[in-house]
């Protein structure tokens, strides 16, 4: 990563820092956490009123969103979503009420104050079936194929590597799984330096992709059945959109993860030593449980339940 890109996560992540430190701290006050968006384009207005006041005021407040993912998703009961860039838990917490007992909400954010916030919020709500996980989005800590829906409100727009966050997203998705995400999205018309004009980064505007780089990003990382639906103006040129695509049921595995001749059950050299996983992003023991086959024995072909891997 270069130091520009670096500098620039940097500054995204002191941003919501801040605003998790606002609500923390306006929480304490005798009127509550204020919300921090006051724009009618973004924050908590964008939910229904039944919503906001079955949570906890400091999630409301938190919010910082230009949609509510949460209802365009269709989630289901039972079902496993990840909210990327979950900031305060508002989409976490409406999540978990939406899939229930049996299924189970994971909120990735890179930003301490953040989760700190998030977790008090789930405690407030009684939430037990949520999870929250620190990283970034570009790097998602969760094994492969173990999500049913991926969610984010107005958080992809602010990555430094947007195609490493739609790999990572397709990557996690079950066969068949399923985005469903707002974001700030430009028109083609618009170039980078005229997104830039209408407003900075940090303010979800100037690292907006247009409807055609968003599409052309999820369909290279292997979706399929995307659709970019307009919501409303945030700025000149610039929406909110609610963005659908699947992962295919029979997927192919992105360029250079292909199997090679001497790897089978997601792993290189099979029961030898020497085993490695072909998704680097698993341990040999995920891999393989991952692959739901023995592993390979012999020359012939034969095969046999594997021994105790090699851990990586």
């Amino acid at each position: 990563m270069s130091k520009e890109t670096t500098a620039l996560r940097e500054t995204v992540r002191r941003r919501y820092a801040a605003a998790a430190v606002s609500v923390t701290e306006g929480g304490s006050g005798c009127c509550g956490p204020q919300p921090i968006e006051v724009d009618e384009n973004f924050g908590s207005t964008l939910y229904a009123a039944d919503e906001r006041d079955a949570l906890p005021a400091e999630a409301v407040a938190a919010s910082l969103g230009c949609g509510n993912p949460t209802a365009v998703a269709e989630l289901r009961e039972g079902e496993r979503v990840l909210d990327l860039g979950s900031g305060g838990g508002i989409d976490v917490l409406l999540s978990a009420r939406r899939v229930g007992p049996a299924g189970k909400a994971y909120g990735l954010d890179m930003t301490e104050e953040m989760l700190s916030l998030a977790l008090a919020n789930a405690r407030k709500a009684g939430a037990t079936n949520v999870e929250f996980l620190k990283g970034t989005i570009e790097a998602i800590p969760l094994p492969a194929e173990t999500i049913d829906v991926v969610i984010s409100n107005c958080v992809i727009n602010l990555s430094v590597d947007k195609p490493a966050v739609f790999a990572e997203t397709f990557r996690v998705l079950k066969p068949g799984g399923r985005i469903g995400v707002c974001d700030v999205v430009a028109d083609d018309a618009l170039t980078p330096g005229r997104r830039a004009e209408r407003g900075d980064y940090v303010g979800c505007i100037a690292g907006a992709l247009s409807f055609a780089e968003y599409r052309a990003g999820l369909e290279a990382a292997g979706f399929t059945d995307v659709r970019i639906t307009p919501t409303h103006s945030v700025s000149d040129g610039m929406h909110s959109a609610i963005v659908h695509a699947t992962k295919p049921v029979t997927a192919e595995l992105p360029t250079g993860t292909a199997e090679s001749a001497d790897a089978c059950c997601g792993v290189d050299a099979c029961c030898t030593p020497a085993e490695s996983a072909v998704d680097t992003a698993l341990t040999v023991t995920e891999a393989k449980a991952d692959s739901g086959c023995a592993c390979r024995n012999g020359e012939d072909g034969a095969t046999s339940s594997p021994a105790a891997p090699t851990q990586e």
